[in-house]
């Protein structure tokens, strides 16, 4: 995946400027913004379009890369975060799932670790989200997370895994039901970090004891269950309902049917909605299937697209790439690119209590440049501080080969 260090000035003009108009961004050779200009029209071709960059608040691994591996270097990291950023993705929260106490603070030291001596890592990587231990091990609930390894709410492994980090935790997920959760959270907001649920099997009571507590998020909601549930007491429904809750969706038609996830939507509205990948290290591969890991465990992708355990029906991630997913959304729903950025940038960036508003002046680049191209919008190029992504390297590549 090529990737170009800036060496002189740009220029760029989106309509997505401050206050939602136009704007002429000046870039220098360092990657950041030097002026910016408010224009009444625009110079761009017919079918072009800038956007800030898209948030992915849960990514697992990504080209083949698992975050969940130990020994993960600058290098391979640079390889999925190059992989992420051309499909439009500027900034990430790499996530890692259930392991052994000890295995998660090692990999969390050896992630963050590559992410400090990478060179996109410092751009792209804000902080990390972790997904477990303190998760419903039932079946169905428990998803591809090894239950063998799940535990009662420790603050103690909280701040055994922030000590061994030099980037905060943004966001944990946890099974409210589960011992000492709803005593946790409070912990958790204490120190900067978004309590989600996920993977539980939590009652109505439980629910709303954790976002009396503190949380704020739903993870992959709709995810994480299993297949047969009480239509009335499924914690989804419950989720669904509350408005102090923004939920993240999984939009690749695999995880949910795009008619379900267009009801979801709807429930949740696009105030209170945010779009994952939760991809694994089976996205960005081109299509290849095979086995891949995730963390210990093996996963599998198929034909059609989906990751899954193998042997089983309980997916494991997913095969999916930001760009898709706005193709997706914007097909399925008809929705507008400004909404989109609202599920894709807007919204994530405050559920991780980053600033939502666009790039401003001596601030570094953070934008996607987007082709339409049969009625779908395609990156053509993204830009994040000094380093920019271009899908004509790729394209000069492929055909010299």
């Amino acid at each position: 995946m090529k990737l170009r260090k800036r060496t002189g000035g740009d220029t760029l003009e989106s309509e997505f400027g401050p206050n939602g108009r136009p704007v002429r961004y000046e870039i220098g050779a360092d990657g950041r913004i030097s002026h910016s200009t408010p224009l009444v029209g625009m110079s761009k071709g017919e079918g072009e379009v800038v956007t800030p960059g898209m948030v992915d608040i849960q990514v697992n691994g990504f080209a083949g890369v698992d975050f969940n591996a130990r020994g993960v270097t600058a290098e391979r990291l640079d390889l999925a975060l190059a992989g992420m950023l051309s499909c439009g993705v500027t900034r990430c929260l790499p996530t890692l799932i259930t392991a052994s106490e000890g295995e998660m603070i090692g990999l969390l030291k050896d992630l963050d670790g590559a992410v400090s001596a990478s060179k996109l890592g410092p751009h792209m990587v804000p902080g990390y989200h972790i997904e477990g231990p303190f998760l419903s091990p039932e079946d169905g609930y428990a998803g591809a997370h090894p239950a063998q390894h799940m535990q009662s709410a420790s603050p103690e492994l909280v701040e055994k895994l922030v000590s061994v980090s030099t980037r905060p935790l943004m966001i944990m997920t946890v099974a409210p039901e589960v011992e000492g959760v709803l005593e946790l959270i409070p912990f958790l907001v204490s120190r900067g970090i978004a309590c989600a649920i996920g993977h539980s099997a939590a009652s109505r009571q439980a629910i709303d004891g954790a976002i009396e507590a503190g949380a704020t998020l739903s993870t992959h909601l709709g995810n994480g269950l299993p297949h047969l549930v009480n239509k009335y007491e499924s914690s989804l429904l419950v989720q669904l309902g509350r408005d102090q809750l923004t939920a993240s969706f999984i939009a690749d038609g695999i995880h949910i049917p795009s008619d379900i996830l267009q009801s979801w939507l709807r429930a949740k509205t696009l105030e209170r909605s945010i779009i994952v990948t939760d991809a694994s290290a089976a996205a960005g591969t081109a299509g290849r299937t095979g086995v891949y890991t995730l963390g210990a465990g093996k996963i599998e992708k198929h034909d059609d697209g989906s990751v899954r355990l193998p042997g089983s029906r309980y997916l494991a991630g997913s095969a999916a790439s930001m760009d898709q997913m706005v193709r997706n959304v914007m097909g399925w729903y008809g929705l507008t690119i400004a909404e989109v950025l609202r599920l894709t940038r807007e919204n994530p960036l405050r559920a991780i209590a980053l600033p939502a508003v666009n790039p401003g002046t001596d601030e570094p680049a953070d934008f996607v440049e987007w082709v339409l191209r049969d009625h779908e919008l395609y990156v053509r190029a993204a830009h994040i501080g000094p380093w920019t992504w271009r899908a004509a390297d790729r394209e000069a590549s492929t055909q010299s080969a």
